[in-house]
């Protein structure tokens, strides 16, 4: 499985933010819009990743305060990034590796979309449901009539 099919499912619309945006009008949106990251993107590109735990972490370092920080202060300059062509268990493993909650999913220059943790567990889980029902089906379904769980019980 790969990064475009859970975009497949997800849909197309992007959120993003500029780095000379105000971190408190970002984080309005974010809470206004239930996000936990927006893209920052600057000059056609993929500048780095808002996601409330850089938010978090300037408005401790500002004594309580948003204050008058800009969004490029309180970005992720250098975010985990991955392409369609992804293998989900790649990302799986990068954002555990590097605690990411958040992937920007770029083509070439072209953000495509960003997918979540949550993205990722949920695309592994509903293919591991899947395989299990056609497995349950093919024993079910056994060509002989004989399934192997009746081969077993007559042990």
């Amino acid at each position: 499985m790969k990064v475009s099919d859970i975009l497949r499912v997800k849909g197309n619309t992007l959120f993003t933010a500029q780095p000379d945006q105000p971190l408190a009008d970002a984080v309005g949106f974010m809470a206004e819009k239930d996000l936990g990251s927006l893209v920052v993107m600057d000059k056609g590109g993929v500048a780095g990743m808002l996601t409330f735990r850089e938010v978090i972490k300037k408005v401790v370092a500002n004594g309580g305060q948003v204050g008058s920080t800009s969004v490029g202060e309180a970005m992720d300059a250098q975010p985990l990034i991955c392409t369609p062509d992804t293998e989900i268990d790649d990302v799986r493993r990068m954002m555990l590796e590097s605690h990411a909650r958040y992937m920007p999913v770029t083509d070439g220059t072209t953000l495509m979309g960003v997918i979540s943790f949550y993205d990722v567990a949920k695309a592994v889980v509903d293919a591991q449901n899947f395989e299990n029902k056609m497995l349950k089906a093919y024993i079910r379904d056994w060509p002989d009539g004989s399934a192997p769980e009746a081969e077993e019980a007559k042990l």
